[in-house]
């Protein structure tokens, strides 16, 4: 029979073991609050499902609560902007690919921000190859890039390259090809990678520039064609597959994804947030994941990271400029 004593001793067991786990989780926790991980593309995309990925794995370290919030518009940069005007307290954070950053500085007459001055860079956590793939509108006689350039030539009026975003990577890979093969392609833009291969898939456009893991999934069941990858080496994903290089023509293009906070965040939470995204990158089921989505791991201090955002800005000035592209 269960005596006073014991319920006592049992009730005062069961107190203890469900007050330690809250303590200590608060404890380990750098902030109090709901954390967004802000995205700047539709679900989806990789950028997206990688967003979640670590926002899972913040949750309960980093901060008690963490959701993703995709906030799509202006080619990205209505997320962007959005975060530069968020509460610096690293409650709210940008994750993104390069390009809203590295490249938009030079592509657009006008930001509403800085991408030095205004954000902080906390963290790199994968890169990618971009790969150029054709859909079920091209004839099964094309196998190469080649075979390809010389069908847009043959069918001007149908020449057509998806990207991602105006006056992103992806669009300027199809820009340079373009130059350098001087066989003229009309980019089509969309909100994000997935409406992009949506509409690859359905026929209406020639070709897309994305991702190597947006693609994957595609390749496997035979719903697009890869013809090159922009990486300076073959892709581990596509190891069959060619680069741009190797086909004849300068494209060497590799993406990252990270994470930034608004720049007058404390350096402290800054560095905390570092090595959580460490941490929950460096688990081996995470690792699993990134090769699933065809993206090598990545890490980089925010002093590196900051270091590789002025590089890449200045390296995508002249390629911008010789491209002649400028958007509003």
């Amino acid at each position: 029979m269960l005596t006073r004593r014991t319920w006592l001793l049992g009730a005062a067991g069961a107190l203890t073991a469900s007050q330690l786990p809250l303590s200590r989780g608060a404890a380990a926790q750098v902030i109090q609050q709901t954390t967004r991980v802000v995205v700047p593309f539709p679900a989806g995309g990789s950028t997206d499902t990688l967003a979640r990925i670590l926002a899972d794995k913040l949750k309960g370290v980093y901060a008690p609560t963490t959701i993703v919030e995709n906030r799509v518009g202006a080619a990205g940069r209505l997320a962007v902007d959005y975060v530069k005007g968020a509460e610096a307290d690293g409650s709210v954070i940008l994750f993104t690919p390069d390009f809203p950053i590295t490249v938009y500085p030079h592509s657009f007459r006008s930001l509403n921000y800085d991408p030095v001055r205004d954000f902080t860079p906390v963290a790199t956590i994968a890169k990618s190859a971009l790969c150029l793939s054709i859909g079920p509108s091209i004839p099964g006689s094309v196998k190469t890039l080649q075979d390809f350039l010389a069908w847009c030539k043959a069918n001007p009026d149908k020449a057509t390259h998806a990207t991602t975003a105006a006056g992103g990577t992806p669009h300027f890979a199809g820009l340079m090809l373009s130059q350098a093969s001087k066989v003229p392609m009309t980019p089509v833009h969309y909100k994000g990678g997935a409406p992009a291969l949506q509409d690859l898939i359905g026929g209406h456009v020639s070709c897309g520039v994305n991702p190597v893991g947006e693609v994957l999934p595609f390749v496997k069941d035979g719903k697009v064609r890869v013809l090159a990858v922009t990486s300076a080496n073959r892709s581990s994903f596509l190891p069959d597959v060619p680069t741009m290089k190797e086909s004849g023509y300068d494209v060497v293009i590799e993406a990252w994804l990270g994470a930034l906070v608004p720049s007058k965040t404390p350096d402290d939470i800054v560095s905390k947030l570092n090595v959580a995204i460490k941490d929950a990158f460096a688990a081996p089921d995470v690792k699993q994941k990134l090769a699933v989505l065809g993206n090598e791991p990545d890490y980089k201090t925010p002093a590196e990271f900051a270091a590789t955002v002025k590089a890449d800005i200045e390296r995508w000035g002249p390629v911008v400029k010789a491209s002649g592209f400028v958007a509003d």
